[in-house]
């Protein structure tokens, strides 16, 4: 499967937030209907706050996954420093893992971090989120438990850097 990684368009922008609300409610990492899976089914505002970018079949155009980049600082960042760029909401689809989606999204972050001349990148991971943390550690990222933190009560979060 070929696959294309770009900024999302308008009509990426549905199938994204479907895709992201499909991942993260189905694999058990937000409730349907709550507030995150609110936000991660508004790409809308995710790619007119920050940067959208879409995984697609290059054949078809079917979005595989999205991740949105944000530069620390700005509203998409939790925890990211201004010279940082910081990944938000990661999310393939069950048909497209294990096929380097995943990390080509998040080395496209890193490119694009790199082009706008940051240092590195800085971003939060659940502990359950095991798949992912062997795509970041693949790609140079190494945990900072010391930038730990827990957004809401129960829910600790796990930080991981790369510095360029």
């Amino acid at each position: 499967m070929d696959v294309v990684i770009r900024h999302a368009r308008e009509q990426d922008l549905e199938p994204a937030g479907e895709l992201s609300v499909e991942v993260y409610v189905g694999d058990g990492y937000s409730l349907a209907g709550g507030p995150y899976s609110g936000l991660l089914r508004d790409t809308r505002r995710r790619s007119e706050e920050a940067e959208l970018l879409v995984a697609v079949d290059a054949r078809d155009e079917h979005v595989l996954g999205c991740v949105t980049f944000a530069v620390g600082g700005t509203a998409w960042a939790d925890i990211s420093q201004p010279d940082e760029g910081e990944i938000r909401m990661l999310a393939v689809s069950r048909d497209a893992r294990g096929r380097g989606v995943g990390s080509a999204l998040v080395r496209a972050a890193m490119d694009r971090s790199r082009e706008l001349g940051l240092a590195g990148m800085a971003f939060s991971t659940r502990p359950d989120m095991t798949d992912a943390h062997r795509i970041y550690e693949r790609l140079g990222f190494r945990r900072a438990p010391e930038r730990d933190w827990a957004p809401l009560p129960g829910i600790d979060l796990m930080v991981y850097t790369l510095t360029f």
